[in-house]
Formats: structure tokens, sequence, C-alpha cells
């Protein structure tokens, strides 16, 4: 992921930052947090109101008359929850505006409908054929890059070709896709070429947008006689489907990711995560684990890393995304 697991909610480095040294109890108070981070007394506070708007921290105690008091950090469990449902509401919500899109695009074509621009930056392709060329059309028009999101009945664009001419290309698969060898086995020589790649379970529509300017929703079930696909060119439809496969991209993880498919995590360290989720420091940690603090942070740090993850919440959030943390 680019950036960190906050940003899709109006947060950023700094608050990740303040939210892991909260957990860890790295300082005495507000002045002493914003010299350990190296941040002006503002900013610090900018960022500790932030996490408290969005349910990350709890306001300090108010029978505390020291204007330095800290707010209380929220167990991480707890924060990974809030971040995922508001995740749920804002993909819920773009995928009701891409259902609206599709609704009217089946109103347009009807039983004896005709092809064509519907007008507002819309067009309805209609006919396997046509789509498939329309297809063809827009990625050999691609300059810089492809992004697709892709569900059963599944499609297969020729993404070679754009890699070949240096376009970045991004899909995300419904996990229903795996379950076909020769199709991962084409993924992942893709994937060695430049594609880049991931796996969710609830992947909302199909998707395919170009240089983020014009993007195809193709039909649910290509095979149709009647199927119709829609080709939007409009700046602000566009600008409000570009963001829906962002959403579900940050979701997703990475394909090889998956291990044996079935989400598993290795007992110790679906333990050593449940214990990180729970908001435990690390000499808690290690006593639970019966070793050493020192090696109970070298295990956290190889859990971190295998996640992929900068920091505790961010391995919070990914593990959470795979399933790991439903127990």
């Amino acid at each position: 992921m680019i950036q960190g697991e906050l940003t899709t909610l109006g947060l950023g480095r700094t608050e990740e930052r303040a939210y892991e040294a909260l957990l860890r109890e790295q300082a005495d108070g507000a002045d002493d947090l914003a010299r350990l981070l190296d941040l002006p007394r503002e900013r610090l506070d900018a960022a500790l109101d932030r996490l408290v708007e969005h349910g990350f921290a709890r306001p300090p105690d108010p029978s505390s008359d020291e204007g330095d008091a800290l707010p209380h950090p929220a167990a991480p469990a707890a924060a990974i929850r809030t971040l995922i449902h508001r995740r749920q509401a804002e993909l819920h919500l773009k995928s009701a505006e891409l259902a609206r899109l599709r609704m009217a695009a089946d109103r347009l074509v009807g039983d004896d409908g005709e092809p064509g621009t519907s007008g507002g930056g819309v067009e309805v392709v209609t006919g396997r054929r046509a789509i498939a060329e329309r297809v063809d059309r827009l990625l050999a028009a691609a300059e810089r890059e492809v992004v697709i999101l892709d569900r059963p009945p599944f499609t297969s664009p020729d993404v070679g070709a754009l890699l070949a001419r240096g376009v970045e290309v991004r899909a995300v698969l419904d996990r229903a896709g795996l379950t076909d060898p020769a199709r991962t086995r084409a993924l992942s020589c893709l994937a060695g070429r430049g594609l880049r790649v991931r796996v969710a379970g609830d992947v909302p529509a199909k998707l395919l947008a170009v240089d983020r300017r014009v993007t195809l929703l193709p039909p649910t079930d290509a095979a149709g006689p009647r199927a119709s696909a829609l080709v939007v060119g409009d700046g602000l439809l566009c600008g409000a489907l570009v963001p829906l496969f962002e959403t579900v991209w940050e979701r997703a993880t990475p394909l090889g990711a998956e291990d044996d498919g079935t989400g598993a995590l290795p007992g110790p360290q679906r333990e050593l995560l449940g214990l990180l989720a729970a908001g435990l420091k690390d000499e808690a940690i290690a006593r639970r684990l019966g070793v050493h603090v020192h090696t109970a942070r070298r295990r956290i740090s190889r859990l971190l890393e295998s996640l992929g993850a900068r920091t505790r919440f961010q391995a919070g959030a990914r593990a959470s995304s795979r399933g790991w943390l439903d127990d």
C-alpha cells in the first residue's frame, strides 16, 4: 500500500505515528510526545484531535487539569473495526453509484432499444462482438494506466500487450478466480512481466478504466445477445468510478499472499497478532508467550515484515482484511 492505512479516513502519517506512540506509552505528556515525534505542538494537537474525532482515541480525563494530558488510545482491534466499517460504508456508496449507472444502461437499451450515445458523456455498447471491439480500442489507446475490477464471468483483456508498451496495469480479481489453476498460472506469469494483481472476496462490479479518463462497465452476462456495456467519458462520472477501484484495491490481498487460499495463519503468529490487537505492550506480550521481551520484539518485527506492514496498526488492518482477526 502506498500510504498508511489511516489515509482513507482523511488521516495520514502524522496521525499514525501519534497513534503508535500512544499505544506504546512512549511519552508522559503532549509536549514530550511532540519532542519525540519531532513535531510542532500545534501540529501534534491537530493530529490528536483527529484521532479522537475518528474513534482511535478518547479525550483526556475531564478531571485532569493538565493542559499537557494525552488522549487515551483505543485498543487496536476496536480501531481496526472502525477503519473497516468506514471503508465498507464508502465501498457500498460507490457500489450503489455504479449500480445506478448499470440500471440506466438497461433502461436505455431495453428490449427494443438501440445502442449508441445516450448523452451526458455515457455511451451504451450492445452485443458481445461490439463490446469486445470497444474494449480493444480503449486498450489500444491507453497511454499511462489501466485498472481492472473483474469477477465471474471473467474477461480476458490483452494485458500482455499493454505491459509490453510500458502501460501500468493493476487488477483486482474476485477470489473465485483462483479456483482455476490455469488462470492462476497465467496471472503469475503476467505478474512477472509487471502486472500488479490483487485478490478480494467482495469485488462489487466489473470495471475497466483507461488513463482515468474513460471507464467501461462490462455487462454482468457478456454471453447474452442483448448484453450491454457502459462507456463513461464524462470526467465527473469517471471521478466517481475510479475511486471505487482504489477502495477495492486497498482492501485486496496481493496475488500469492494467500498461501493455500484458505487465509490461514500459523498458530503462533495468530496468537501474537491477537495479543497486538488487544493492545498489550511488549513486556506483557513477552510474559504471555513465555519469552524474553527481546524475543517477543523480534517475533513482532517478523510478523510485520510478513504482512508488508510498517506499523502495528497497519499489520492489524491488513490481517483483519484477510479475515485473521474475525475470531
